[in-house]
This record gives C-alpha cells, structure tokens and sequence, in this order.
C-alpha cells in the first residue's frame, strides 16, 4: 500500500501508441484476468507473470484459463521463494491452456540474509532449469536481481556466460524520478553501453588444444570433489561423535557462540583464499545444519 501499482488501461494506451511509432514489441505484466483481456484488447505482444503471481498456482490458473490458445508470447518469472516446483508448475499450467510461445525470467530470489543483491541470483536453479528444459528460453532481469543500476552489467554478463537467451533491462530518461525502482533503472544512453559492452561468447571451443586442456582440468575438478565429499564424510563422523558426547552430558545440540566464531573465522580465512563472505557463509551454513541433522540423530536415537 501506498506504493506504485501501475498507471492503470491509460499505459496499454500508451504501448500501443510506442508500438505504432516504433514497429517495436511491446509488453506488460499480468497479474489477473482482467488484466488479460486489457493486453489482448490492445494487442500486446508479451505478457509476464510476475514473481508474486507465480507463487499463487490459483492466480497463474486464473491467468492460463483467460489466454488459452493465444500466440502472443508469455514469460514467466521465478517465483519470490527459491521453489523450483513453483516456477514450473506455473509455466505448465500455461502450456496446458494452449500458449505455445513460452519463457521464463530470472530475476532473483529475496532472502533475509544481506547480500550485495536486492534479491540473490541462486545460480543453480536456473541452471537446473536450463538442464531440464533447454528449449525453453530462459531470460535474465538484472535489474529485479541487483536493485543497483551500477551492476547491470555484472550480472547480464554472467547470464550471457551461462547460456542465458536474452535480457529484461529497465531503462527510463530519467531514472531518478521514475515512479517506481529507480535506483535499478538506466538511461536509454547507458543500456546501449551496457549492451555495447557484453560480450557473446562460444558455447564450446572448436580447437583439440582446447578440448584436451579442458579435459585435464575437469579430471583435476573432479578429483578435487572427490576429496572435498571425503573431508565432509569424515567431518560428519566427527559431528556423530560431538552428538554422542553431548548426549551422555545431557547438553543442548546448538551451541550459538561456537557457531558465530565458526562463521567468522572461515570468512576471514576464506577471504584470504579469494571466497566471497556470501558463498562462504552459505556453505558452512549447510554444512552447520546437516551437522545439527547429525547430531540430533544421535541424542534422540
């Protein structure tokens, strides 16, 4: 409440007037199914799901029932909560209405944590996405992501880098005084530098120099897993043994001030080893809660 909401059917008025001017595509987000019908009355190429919709399965089938068998193109954003379940289901639910043109938008995750994101990437999911369903396009929103407008580029070129099939970019004349998220919007000047200055690269090399090379190096990658799954078996043996000794004492499992100086010594040491503080802290926080699952195995066995 008392935020931005949208300029209402006068903004349809105004992409369809952009349109006829420019010959561009236009788009809009859709969050129910009168704003549905508005898109296709004024014939909107793109319609998005936004994050919070995706997390309600009743209102992207509300939306899916309204577009059954349109052509105009429907993307899909991630939802809020990192739930890759979530997401596809809303993309499935559309696929079953008919729509036949679809994609999805990444454009982060929010989190508690603080992070140098306003809502943090969770590179992996994506990735899996991308694993499971290669022919569905999948589409970078840096600006959702960083909330910063100096990090669009960082962040489109790591998408680009992980096979990303194309960006949604805010751009505005005046960002400062944009209506809503201003300080994650460009100017028309600094997208066409940012787009400028991405760089496409291959896919795959072409060369056996680079094949062998990247063969040598996935084996010392795959070596170095190894060891790292062995280090957390044998750390975990240890957790079984501290659970043991915890309940022959009758002692609580977490013990908050060992847990904070854990956190602060491994990101002191792993900023030593180029490791940022936001991958160290949420490994040893995965680490920290299968040693509690250990534990309480233990004690309540």
């Amino acid at each position: 409440p008392g935020g931005f909401e949208g300029i209402g059917e006068i903004g349809l008025k105004w992409l369809k007037k952009a349109k006829e001017e420019t010959g561009l595509l236009m788009g809009t987000e859709v969050a129910t199914a009168a704003h549905c019908k508005l898109a296709l009355e004024y014939d909107i190429d793109v319609l998005w799901v936004g994050a919070r919709t995706t997390a309600n399965p009743f209102a992207v089938q509300e939306i899916a029932d309204t577009l059954a068998g349109t052509d105009k193109i429907v993307l899909v954003k991630n939802p809020v909560n990192p739930d890759m379940a979530l997401w596809l289901g809303g993309v499935e639910r559309l696929h079953m209405a008919g729509i036949k043109n679809l994609g999805v938008i990444h454009r982060g995750f929010s989190t508690y944590e603080k992070t140098k994101y306003r809502n943090i990437p969770e590179w992996q999911i994506a990735i899996e996405l991308q694993n499971k369903f290669p022919d569905l396009p999948l589409i970078i929103d840096p600006s959702h992501i960083t909330g910063n407008r100096n990090m669009i580029l960082e962040v489109t070129q790591e998408a680009l880098d992980l096979n990303y099939d194309g960006m949604i970019i805010e751009t505005h004349i005046d960002p400062d005084n944009a209506w809503s998220d201003a300080a994650q919007q460009v100017t028309p000047d600094a997208l066409k530098q940012i787009l400028k200055d991405l760089k496409i690269r291959k896919v795959s090399g072409d060369t056996p120099d680079f094949e062998n090379k990247m063969a040598k190096l996935r084996a010392n990658i795959d070596v170095l897993d190894a060891n790292l799954l062995d280090l957390l078996g044998k750390r975990m043996k240890v957790a079984d043994e501290i659970g043991q000794v915890k309940k022959e004492n009758n002692v609580a499992v977490l013990q908050n001030n060992r847990w904070n100086e854990i956190q602060e010594k491994m990101v002191a040491e792993g900023s030593k080893k180029g490791l940022s503080e936001e991958f160290i802290t949420k490994l040893f926080k995965s680490i920290h809660q299968e040693s509690i699952e250990h534990q309480e195995k233990i004690i309540n066995g």
